[in-house]
């Protein structure tokens, strides 16, 4: 899992407020593991949660870690969206986007797609050919952000964003990296330019150390485990791979907390963390669509049918066969 990496001696670190409080977890909840797109592997990690706790976030899956042996990698051949933004977090692999607005580029390792489906698009994401032929390691995240009711026919826009884009900040001790990805965390911006105040995140914690990460009161808090064992909040509750944390609003802080020992797969504890103001507002979700009536959705796949999303472009990426 190497990501954006930097030696936490050299970074700026994390100020934390004598006073401020750590949250409590709500709740501790285990991904179960599925296939999407032409079938790569998943981790479901909103599984179980209500939706008001993930408020204003819709979805999201751990895509991998996988090792593909060659001619095995696999993406997400062509699809719409309308209503939301994905963003997509590579720690291994690269990734091949397209959409019908004339947005592409290749995501990288560290690196992160920001789509703005707003109004309706097309896009592809794949493996390039050369890492179909080779195979090799793929790990990823993508997530769901909804958008405004008065935001969710917005233009359509992509942020092609690079690992050497992101800021980077260490905790007060040196023991723990974390990554801004998109938003504000602490007053360090992340490169992601959003819809709705929010923050994520990719923190790595050394094993033994403890992270107290400064977080907005207005903001809800999910901690999700890419890899390893800790623990998280004040109350220090057990977590691991695959597992997401729910903590409680009103607190300053969330705290994590790696395991002295880890496995050797994973020597880290590694956790991707988000949060934003919470809309409170109606969502209808259908496939790939994420309106706030039943109406809307209809109109979503009328519009899509007709072709209003825009078209494949002639010379499109196409998902590649070995």
């Amino acid at each position: 899992m190497p990501a954006a990496t930097a030696d936490p001696l050299t970074l700026d670190r994390l100020s934390v407020h004598p006073d401020a409080q750590s949250r409590r977890v709500t709740s501790l909840t285990t991904a179960p593991q599925g296939y999407e797109g032409e079938g790569f592997p998943v981790r479901r990690a909103f599984a179980g949660i209500s939706a008001a706790d993930l408020d204003p976030f819709i979805h999201m899956d751990q895509m991998g870690e996988v090792e593909y042996a060659p001619g095995e990698p696999k993406g997400t051949p062509w699809h719409p969206h309308r209503g939301f933004e994905t963003f997509t977090y590579l720690m291994d692999g690269r990734f091949v986007h397209q959409d019908s607005q004339g947005g592409g580029g290749t995501i990288e390792e560290g690196g992160t797609q920001y789509m703005t489906a707003g109004d309706g698009i097309l896009h592809i994401e794949t493996p390039p050919e050369d890492l179909v032929v080779s195979g090799g390691l793929f790990h990823g995240v993508q997530l769901w952000i909804n958008l405004p009711r008065a935001k969710k026919r917005i233009a359509p826009k992509y942020q092609d964003l690079q690992a050497e884009t992101s800021t980077m900040v260490a905790s007060a001790d040196g023991g723990a990296l974390l990554r801004v990805l998109a938003g504000e965390v602490d007053g360090h911006h992340g490169p992601g330019i959003s819809h709705t105040p929010l923050a994520i995140a990719h923190v790595t914690v050394s094993p033994g150390a403890k992270i107290d990460i400064p977080w907005r009161r207005d903001f809800n808090a999910i901690a999700y485990v890419l890899a390893g064992r800790g623990s998280v909040g004040s109350e220090g509750r057990p977590i691991r791979t695959g597992q997401t944390a729910v903590l409680a609003g009103g607190g300053d802080l969330i705290t994590l907390r790696a395991d002295a020992t880890q496995e050797s797969r994973s020597p880290n504890l590694d956790v991707f963390i988000i949060g934003g103001v919470p809309l409170r507002e109606p969502v209808v979700q259908y496939g790939p669509f994420v309106m706030s009536t039943p109406r809307e959705i209809q109109d979503a796949f009328d519009d899509f049918q007709s072709g209003r999303f825009g078209q494949i472009p002639p010379n499109a990426i196409q998902p590649h066969r070995a």
